[in-house]
């Protein structure tokens, strides 16, 4: 089974593009991860990138401001393109099927 579920900050507003059928959604989430090293406690921020399509990317706009603690539900998505410069790049994003407002009683991990 292909299912991720993330709580984080987001990174930015919701980068919203219209085509002819559909919306697409993108933005970056921050989640945090602490621990102990020894006796000093640690942080560690990873970045994932997060899209949403139709319905869900159009409520994207409203939802996703810079720093909003939320929770995202989705996939993960593998894909590659040939850049400019004729190298292959590889990204690997969450596909989202839902995202809310994440509790301020839960835990950033």
């Amino acid at each position: 089974m292909n299912s991720v579920t993330l709580i984080g900050n987001a990174g930015a507003n919701a980068d919203i593009k219209s085509f002819d059928k559909s919306t697409l959604a993108n933005f970056s989430l921050a989640t945090n991860e602490r621990y102990m090293k020894g006796s000093e406690q640690v942080t560690k921020t990873d970045w994932h990138r997060i899209v949403a399509w139709g319905k869900l990317a159009e409520q994207c706009e409203t939802l996703i401001t810079k720093g909003k603690l939320l929770k995202v539900e989705g996939k993960l998505v593998n894909r590659n393109y040939t850049n400019k410069d004729n190298q292959k790049v590889y990204i690997t994003e969450v596909q989202a099927f839902k995202i809310s407002e994440a509790d301020l009683g839960q835990s950033q991990s």
